[in-house]
């Protein structure tokens, strides 16, 4: 295998690679801003340059120096090959590419929101000089609003030119370009073309310095205050993987986790912001039980115990338990109320519910992939079902609202066990007529047209609630993490079906664990399930440093 001595370090490679990708694939840091791994090579920000001597084929392979710096983001690395990064000429280098961009840039990190994972601000500190030389006035340029979800603070451009490389190779619009030259040179949007597509956050998470600026995240939390837990898209079936990042019980921002084989470096802007009715004001947030015609909040015990009377009231007048498991809860929790539904009734229907759909697939110029079906676990849920009750014993909420609404057939079912869960209004006329004049236990997030009427509504927790498993569109089965505490009084579809289960005696009571379930589920389910680890995730380019 051929191998580089970086520093002090001897580094194997495969493959075709620069010498940046060698020192980042071995934990070496070495400067850089223009460079990012989703894009195309411009070596235009000249900071990870370094001295380089490397075999000479017409001298016997001895080793040379090649006279003068090489851009290492660039320059292919050569097995034998040696590379001077803390040399004199490299050190000098890297203190005056920092001099120049601070120039004209404005001492603002106090107020920055970049301020704690700012290259420019780590690189100033590990390799700029204590002072400025500077007394001329600065370059001034305005702040933009360019987009509905992006602001660009031109004074605080370094001009690694990033952005417009995203928005023509992977985002495919090119919104973005470079205005004028020389000190004048500034990143703008192309007249009447706001930045508005559909990835148009992700140019925030590749800006090493603070020019460009997330709406929804400014000026709302440092980011030294920041828990970030690995995630899994919970909106739609992408599958994407996520860091969540939350402090005190709020989730803050959510930014992408980076995954070669699923979402590479972005997020969709669906995915980026489409979390806040975590924190809806309307929340369901206690168990509520129908009194008359008002619904009547109560505790979990009560609720619980309405549940099963109103189950066993049906089942003992020898009608059916229906119970509506959601696409969008995970496999865990979904086995769980399956078989909780199956247990108190074996003759109990299993529905798989809606799956919403919204237009069409839509892939990008560098590969990424919008799927138009909003739901995180259809497949999933339907691979736990099937293992649980068969697939021929499952039914889709179209063939149950048909049977639903059929005076004959549909009068063997007495009760119904909703599970939902969803970001938005999700229940149909048609159901909601469906499941009138029944016994109902909604297990929800928001309200909805059945909110009001049903006999029990239980408070579910969100997806950043919890800990469990998605499967996406392409049947990769990914495990999350639990980020935050669910609010108040919910919780998770799984402790709500153990729950019930204790509360009709048909199990002890126990606490909900992901591990447990999924050595229940076992085989093909535990084989193939992939969770995060290091691996998963490129070594910061930046090692911080202890002040």
């Amino acid at each position: 295998m051929p191998t580089i001595k970086i520093g002090d370090k001897d580094c194997s490679f495969e493959g075709k690679k620069t010498i940046l990708e060698v020192a980042l694939d071995h934990n070496i840091d070495i400067p850089h801003y223009c460079y990012h791994p989703g894009l195309s090579i411009v070596a235009s920000c000249r900071i990870c340059l370094a001295e380089v001597a490397q075999p000479n084929p017409r001298n016997d392979n001895k080793l040379e120096l090649i006279p003068k710096l090489v851009p290492t983001c660039q320059h292919l690395a050569v097995d034998g090959a040696e590379v001077l990064t803390e040399s004199e000429k490299s050190l000098a280098n890297r203190k005056a590419v920092m001099e120049y961009l601070l120039i004209n840039h404005p001492l603002d990190c106090p107020v920055c929101d970049q301020a704690g994972e700012c290259f420019l601000q780590d690189y100033s500190y590990k390799h700029g000089r204590g002072y400025s030389r500077f007394d001329e006035n600065k370059v001034k340029n305005p702040k933009k609003d360019i987009g509905d979800h992006v602001l660009l603070y031109s004074d605080r451009c370094i001009m690694c030119t990033r952005c417009v490389r995203f928005t023509r190779e992977v985002s495919g619009d090119g919104e973005l370009g470079v205005n004028m030259r020389g000190n004048q040179a500034e990143i703008d949007v192309f007249p009447g073309r706001p930045l508005n597509n559909e990835l148009s956050g992700n140019v925030v998470d590749i800006c090493p310095v603070g020019a460009l600026l997330d709406k929804d995240f400014l000026f709302e939390q440092r980011v030294w205050y920041l828990n970030s837990t690995p995630g899994i898209d919970g909106i739609t079936a992408s599958g994407d993987n996520i860091w969540v990042e939350h402090n005190e019980g709020r989730v803050y921002r959510i930014k992408p986790r980076e995954n070669a084989d699923v979402n590479q470096w972005w997020i969709s802007d669906e995915i980026r912001y489409g979390w806040n009715f975590v924190h809806d004001p309307q929340r369901l947030d206690t168990p509520l039980w129908l009194e008359g015609h008002d619904q009547v909040e109560c505790d979990w015990n009560h609720a619980y115990r309405e549940v099963i009377d109103g189950i066993r009231s049906v089942t003992s007048a020898g009608k059916r338990l229906t119970a509506i498991i959601s696409p969008m809860i995970s496999c865990e929790d979904a086995y769980l109320m399956a078989k909780f539904a199956r247990a108190i009734d074996p003759d109990a229907l299993i529905v798989t519910g809606p799956t919403p759909i919204d237009g069409e697939d839509k892939e990008f110029a560098g590969g990424y992939k919008i799927y138009a079906e909003k739901a995180p676990n259809a497949r999933g849920i339907r691979r736990v079902l099937e293992q649980l009750v068969g697939a021929d014993q499952i039914l889709d909420h179209t063939q149950l609202t048909a049977l639903l609404n059929d005076r004959e057939s549909g009068s063997e079912v007495g009760a119904v066990l909703i599970t939902g869960n969803y970001p938005s209004p999700w229940i149909t006329a048609a159901l909601g007529e469906g499941v009138a004049d029944r016994f109902v236990a909604l297990i929800d997030t928001l309200p909805n047209r059945l909110t009001g009427k049903a006999d029990v509504v239980l408070p579910a927790a969100t997806w950043v609630e919890k800990a469990g498993t998605f499967e996406n569109a392409n049947g990769r089965l990914q495990a999350f993490e639990q980020a935050i505490q669910p609010i108040e009084f919910v919780r998770s579809e799984g402790q709500i079906a153990l729950d019930l289960m204790a509360a009709a005696q048909i199990a002890d009571p126990s606490r909900f664990d992901v591990n447990t379930v999924r050595d229940e589920l076992g085989g093909v389910f535990t084989d193939n399930l992939h969770r995060a680890t290091s691996e998963d995730v490129r070594v910061p380019d930046v090692q911080y440093v202890e002040i």
